[in-house]
């Protein structure tokens, strides 16, 4: 099959579901956060967000997090990454032996104040701070890449619109920091096809390549594929996703779940665009997920498969002579 309207020919794929996913949830055991994790792996998911090494106060779902990352153990290709909210979570991420650190900072001040209780400068200030720390960690030549995610870069629950330029200067700003990459985070569910090019366009206003920048999308208000398709038009090539559809900020009114990972490697395996990553091994991560937290995922392909699915031996069938449409 030729690949259709521009798009790329393969994706990369950070899964945020043992963090991102299970953050607002009752806290899981450690023992089976390293399940899932290793679920994802056995899936063929190579770029894990396994860890936030946040106070256990503030987040009791993140506590034991060196614990995590010592049960997954370096492998090529591999990559291990934890979310850092200030130095002392990044002194303790490089000391566990992460591969790689995401770092936050909101594109709205309200939201920022919450999650953080510090305005947006003064989280470039920390992130700074971080890069500074890295770059001078002994345990990779060159530091250990930081990826910038930029929260409620589609829109914030306290303030409304935000200027797709600000986002972009933002964005331009923390790459002057050295960060190694940056990631538009949808924080809320508010982006819609039209917000998503209206700040890639802004972006590359300021000579920044869309396709350098990767997208954290929720499904809120139900949109979150759309949003991703409408950026792989535009050459996006990284997304983060959460197995089961799980996730969203404790502290932003109204946030929803990510988007399903499963969901967005079959659409993507129906367009022969590549990820490496097998949507049955993710709907068996799926199914795990719900075991560890006691309820059904959002997940709309974690229920019912892929469309190419054979229906299971025994799955409920419709009334002979029912209609359909």
């Amino acid at each position: 099959m030729t690949i259709p309207y521009g798009l790329p020919a393969d994706v990369v794929i950070r899964d945020v579901g043992p963090r991102d996913g299970l953050q607002p949830e009752a806290p899981v055991a450690v023992a089976d956060r390293v399940r899932l994790v290793e679920a994802l792996v056995a899936a063929g998911v190579t770029r894990i967000e396994v860890a936030a090494f946040v106070s256990p106060k503030a987040v009791p779902a993140m506590a034991g997090a060196a614990e995590v990352v010592a049960a997954v153990p370096p492998a090529d290709g591999l990559i291990r990454a934890a979310l850092v909210p200030n130095e002392r979570g990044a002194e303790l991420a490089l000391a566990a032996g992460v591969d790689e650190l995401t770092v936050t900072i909101s594109a709205s001040a309200a939201y920022s104040l919450r999650n953080v209780k510090m305005s947006p400068d003064e989280s470039e200030q920390v992130i700074s701070a971080i890069v500074e720390l890295t770059a001078s960690h002994p345990g990779r030549a060159g530091g250990i890449p930081i990826d910038a995610v930029v929260s409620c870069a589609f829109g914030s629950p306290y303030e409304g619109e935000i200027d797709p330029g600000e986002v972009a200067a933002r964005c331009a700003r923390l790459r002057e920091r050295g960060v190694s990459a940056l990631t538009l985070a949808d924080t809320t569910g508010m982006a819609t096809p039209r917000r998503i090019h209206e700040v890639l366009d802004a972006v590359e206003d300021l000579r920044l390549d869309a396709a350098d920048i990767g997208l954290h999308l929720h499904d809120t208000r139900g949109t979150a594929l759309v949003n991703a398709y409408a950026a792989l038009g535009r050459g996006v090539r990284r997304f983060d996703t959460a197995v089961g559809g799980l996730g969203g900020s404790p502290f932003a009114h109204g946030a929803g779940g990510n988007l399903a990972t499963e969901e967005l490697v079959a659409m993507l395996d129906d367009l022969d665009v590549r990820t490496g990553i097998d949507v049955a091994g993710l709907v068996a991560a799926a199914a795990l997920l719900e075991e560890l937290v006691g309820r059904p995922v959002p997940s709309r392909v974690a229920h019912h498969g892929p469309r190419t699915a054979v229906a299971r031996p025994g799955a409920d069938q419709a009334s002979e002579g029912a209609g359909g449409s």
